[in-house]
């Protein structure tokens, strides 16, 4: 049972939701993160963001300097991935075994990530043989909080004539997710560009023999293989 899973009980739902989105907004940053930022993802009052995070620093969770922002401790971090572990166990359980749709997991997955036993996490690991990426192509940390490689290139970045493999999206919001369910486009689907608008970056791209076309907000939401 490792030591970071145990430490885990001693914290609220509420903290848990703060660590997360921490986590996931030093992601796409290159320093702290403002409270401003916390209380827009948490959607919640600047002075209750304020309050939590000093709770947080208090338990080695977080460094909070004025003007420098938030950021994660080591020890901090280590708290974000299990959460982020459990949360996407449980969207690759529910899709690839209770048959949800890839649209419907994240509210039920945001429920599930908060169940305290290390013992279930790893049962339901060992179950689901070990995915290493859950159902929208994001890495599942192990149980170390090792995260396997990501794909980091946007289909946005690629050029006329370049062929290539999805891998991922940045927007698993169930209404981009439909949307690709439309264009038939998911994990490991190959695409072909075959076209880019210089006005607006449209990009013109072949899935499956069909000619499809995409904005520059869509692409830039699609992370590929190239």
């Amino acid at each position: 049972m490792y030591l970071y899973a145990l430490l885990n009980y001693m914290f609220s739902q509420s903290e848990e939701n703060y660590l997360k989105a921490i986590f996931h907004l030093q992601q796409n940053a290159n320093g702290g993160i403002s409270t401003s930022s916390i209380s827009e993802k948490l959607t919640t009052k600047a002075a209750s963001v304020t309050e939590m995070i000093k709770k947080l620093a208090e338990k080695n969770l977080v460094d909070y300097q004025k003007y420098y922002g938030v950021q994660l401790t080591e020890t901090g971090r280590k708290h974000a991935l299990l959460i982020i572990r459990k949360h996407r166990l449980w969207e690759f359980f529910l899709v690839k075994r209770l048959n949800f749709n890839w649209d419907e997991v994240h509210d039920v997955a945001e429920q599930l990530e908060h169940i305290k036993s290390p013992k279930l996490v790893e049962e339901l690991d060992i179950f689901l043989g070990r995915p290493e990426y859950d159902p929208h192509g994001d890495p599942i940390p192990d149980a170390n909080g090792n995260l396997p490689k990501a794909p980091k290139k946007r289909l946005s970045g690629l050029k006329k004539g370049d062929h290539a493999i999805c891998k991922g999206f940045n927007d698993n919001s169930s209404s981009f997710l439909q949307f690709l369910d439309k264009q038939n486009i998911g994990l490991n689907t190959k695409i072909e560009v075959i076209g880019i608008e210089s006005f607006d970056e449209t990009m013109t791209i072949l899935v499956n023999s069909n000619t499809i076309l995409l904005s520059k907000t869509a692409t830039d939401n699609i992370y590929v293989e190239h």
